[in-house]
């Protein structure tokens, strides 16, 4: 009850309440992208600073271990689960946007954690970062596999293109390589925007923290509700796109984040995590990403059908974990970790 209470999630359901009486409010993209742009490099300083107080110690070191092996487990659980009830190239999608993670779940937890005066090592932040390109790797490998039996003339026809180059071919016949994917990932402006802010908040450490501490912490609560506000807009607009989806793919986007927050503490448990670290382990287990990981899907596997993993992702998930399932983890984490 307290995290509905919370303004910033107050605006995300009145977003959500607007964008479904159909509203004309909206927010302009140019102040969506820079709210956008904001958190990541708060974020991403925050954990820097974080980060050069604490120190790389085999505690955080741990962490960052289970963060990688989640990454690895939640995309593979998600397509042998799928595969067989959609289309594979959708399968991978999906598999690949519930395998990465969201990084403005991510920051709202961060903000309830600290509501709860649970602290919160930058080293998570960190964390984040890895567990971002895993999935898409896995992804664009079973692509790979899936093409390799079915002829280039099935390829094309499948899609429509009535023999047209697919878009996302660096060539008639050739799909990017996985060197091109890898650099789309890593490159993509947001994902660099908050590695950066990473490092220079380690290396500017307690100086840079207090000269940027108006920018990186005063601001940043009004920040996040306005930037809530857009994505419970963006999630009424991507509802009515659910409609007509399989059963199947519903439930997988309502109950498979709590499978994976369910592995992940059950993980953390076994390598006895901080509770706070436990609690951004579920979370970034159970979220899925609707920025990097749509962005380089778009042409790393055009054969998936983007209101799919798009609309799954932002529709169902988004909301469940921003409303129920943050303080669910929390108090599951607490019961597990501190008995």
């Amino acid at each position: 009850m307290q995290n509905l209470l919370d303004p910033a999630i107050l605006f995300f359901v009145f977003g959500i309440a607007a964008g479904l009486l159909r509203s004309n409010l909206e927010i302009p993209q140019s102040i969506a992208k820079f709210l956008s742009l904001y958190l990541l490099m708060a974020l991403g300083l925050k954990g820097g600073f974080a980060l050069a107080s604490s120190g790389l110690s085999s505690s955080v070191l741990t962490s960052l271990f289970a963060a990688l092996l989640m990454s690895v487990i939640v995309p593979a659980l998600g397509y042998t689960f799928l595969k067989s009830r959609m289309s594979k190239f959708d399968a991978a999608a999906v598999a690949a946007s519930y395998g990465s993670v969201s990084a403005v779940t991510f920051v709202t937890a961060i903000q309830y954690l600290e509501s709860q005066n649970l602290f919160v090592g930058g080293h998570m932040a960190v964390a984040m970062v890895l567990m971002e390109s895993p999935a898409i790797i896995m992804a664009v490998f079973l692509a790979n596999l899936l093409r390799q039996n079915v002829s280039a003339s099935v390829q094309v026809s499948g899609l429509g293109t009535g023999g047209a180059v697919l878009s996302g071919m660096d060539e008639p016949g050739r799909f990017p390589s996985i060197g091109k994917i890898l650099h789309e990932s890593f490159t993509n402006g947001a994902h660099l925007l908050l590695l950066a802010s990473l490092l220079i908040g380690f290396a500017s450490g307690e100086t840079g923290k207090a000269m940027m501490s108006p920018f990186s912490s005063d601001l940043f609560k009004g920040m996040l509700a306005f930037f809530l506000l857009d994505m419970g807009l963006m999630v009424a607009k991507n509802l009515p796109g659910l409609e007509g989806k399989s059963p199947s793919l519903l439930i997988y986007g309502a109950l498979g984040p709590l499978v994976h927050a369910s592995i992940a503490l059950g993980l953390a448990w076994l390598l006895n995590l901080p509770v706070a670290d436990a609690v951004l382990l579920m979370v970034l287990s159970a979220s899925a990403s609707y920025i990097v990981v749509p962005a380089v899907l778009r042409y790393a596997i055009p054969e998936a059908n983007p209101s799919v993993y798009f609309g799954l992702s932002l529709g169902v998930t988004f909301p469940l974990n921003i409303l129920i399932g943050i303080p669910l983890y929390t108090f599951l984490a607490k019961a597990v970790m501190m008995p």
